[in-house]
């Protein structure tokens, strides 16, 4: 990997795509073959076992491997080369049944899809501990009044377990949606040449294939690639639901807002020349990851539209191009736990960044209150009116509000926050009962 491994990815998923993991899953591929043709009765079972056992990475001259891809353009073909060496080495007879009617294709397609197989499982485990963190957070804080900001200008009150709660709406519904996905991804390639199977992978063997796999049975998918582009998409939307909470996070560090900052450890978010600052480090790794797979997500689409039964150049875009949206998005899954598990939230600064305005943030309390006495319009003009006053006079707006001798009882409290978060507790409480089972 490159130098800044550790910084965008993370190492679990990074092992899981390794030269080596390929390899190998494309070999359990080839080795379910065999033993399901051997189920049948289209090749001997002897055969089978030894081109089972003969299926072991350590077999395999990687680099010459790799060295010979450029050859046959795909992996898989100097795979079975190598493969027929080794089983030949043992049995002249069994060598013949390697690979036995199936293309390279095939085992391409199967053994990418075993890898992402255990990927997704890995990723729904990182999302239930996120989601756990986040169900956390928005229960903690589900009264934590803060500033509610649209369009980067304070807006009116919220509470900060509203925002959290908003995350993990997000994050639930990507968990669904990689849910609900898996059947039709995880399912076998097995088809042959043109799509259109022989005597020797029969529907009987497809299923029996499958079985073996741990994966869907399924017809010729070599030029339909709407399973793949339907798993890029899903991670590049949540990757999006990761970089917005990054986003969040990030804003809120500012120094002039400094309401919420990413957990301190030694030597994390420094300059190398201003001693004070504090950076959102991990923020910006999972923004930056953010910023590049909706591109790589663009790639993939543009792969789909392929050429007859077999792609001359589409199919091969998308090898390295579906494996990195994967490993950024594991990264920023990984950055991600990390970041919300060692959140730390100022409460107090949150209160005191409300008064920033000088009331001008509770002009809609006001403003509703007097539209029942006076009119929607006329109200929402007399209120405008005493904030504009209050910015000019650099008065505070109860202030002007008191020496307009307004028809209301109480001013203040149209002025204390915690009237001011409409319904921020109730739906946050909502929300957690939707997650919390």
């Amino acid at each position: 990997m490159s130098l800044y491994s550790e910084l965008f990815y993370s190492s679990e998923v990074n092992e899981l795509f390794s030269d080596q993991n390929t390899i190998a899953a494309m070999l359990v591929a080839e080795s379910s073959l065999a033993q399901a043709q051997a189920e049948v009765g289209i090749i001997s079972r002897e055969s089978a076992n030894i081109i089972s056992n003969c299926c072991q990475i350590e077999f395999v001259d990687i680099e010459k491997l790799k060295k010979d891809i450029k050859l046959g353009g795909n992996a898989a073909i100097p795979l079975v080369q190598q493969l027929t060496k080794v089983v030949k080495s043992r049995d002249f007879e069994a060598s013949k049944f390697v690979h036995f009617g199936a293309t390279s294709q095939d085992i391409v397609d199967t053994g990418s899809i075993l890898q992402i197989a255990q990927f997704v499982n890995l990723l729904e485990s990182k999302l239930l501990i996120l989601k756990s963190e986040l169900i956390k957070i928005s229960k903690k804080h589900k009264s934590t009044v803060m500033v509610g900001r649209t369009l980067l200008q304070q807006a009116r009150p919220i509470t900060f377990g509203l925002k959290a709660s908003a995350w993990l709406e997000g994050v639930c519904r990507s968990i669904d949606r990689l849910v609900e996905m898996k059947p039709r991804l995880l399912g076998v390639q097995l088809s042959g040449a043109v799509g259109s199977q022989n005597k020797n992978i029969s529907n009987d063997v497809v299923n029996l294939f499958a079985q073996f796999l741990g994966l869907c049975p399924s017809f010729s998918w070599q030029s339909q690639r709407d399973n793949l582009n339907e798993l890029a998409s899903k991670l590049g939307i949540l990757s999006g639901s990761l970089g917005k909470i990054a986003k969040d996070v990030s804003l809120l560090m500012q120094t002039e807002v400094g309401e919420v900052f990413e957990g301190a450890a030694e030597g994390k978010g420094g300059s190398s020349t201003m001693p004070h600052k504090r950076n959102p480090v991990t923020c910006a790794a999972i923004l930056a990851n953010a910023t590049r797979i909706p591109h790589l997500v663009g790639s993939m689409l543009s792969s789909m539209i392929q050429e007859h039964e077999r792609s001359a150049g589409n199919w091969h875009a998308e090898w390295e191009v579906l494996t990195e949206i994967m490993l950024l998005t594991a990264g920023s899954l990984e950055k991600t736990v990390e970041l919300i598990e060692g959140l730390e939230v100022d409460e107090k600064r949150m209160l005191a960044n409300i008064e920033i305005t000088q009331g001008l943030i509770f002009a809609e309390n006001v403003s509703l209150a007097l539209a029942s006495k006076i009119g929607k319009i006329q109200a929402h003009e007399l209120v405008e009116k005493a904030c504009k006053i209050a910015i000019s006079k650099k008065k505070h707006l109860k202030e002007v509000l008191r020496e307009m001798n307004l028809d209301l009882e109480n001013l203040n409290m149209y002025f204390n926050p915690q009237n001011s978060i409409g319904n921020s507790v109730e739906i946050v409480e909502n929300i957690l009962k939707k997650y919390e089972n």
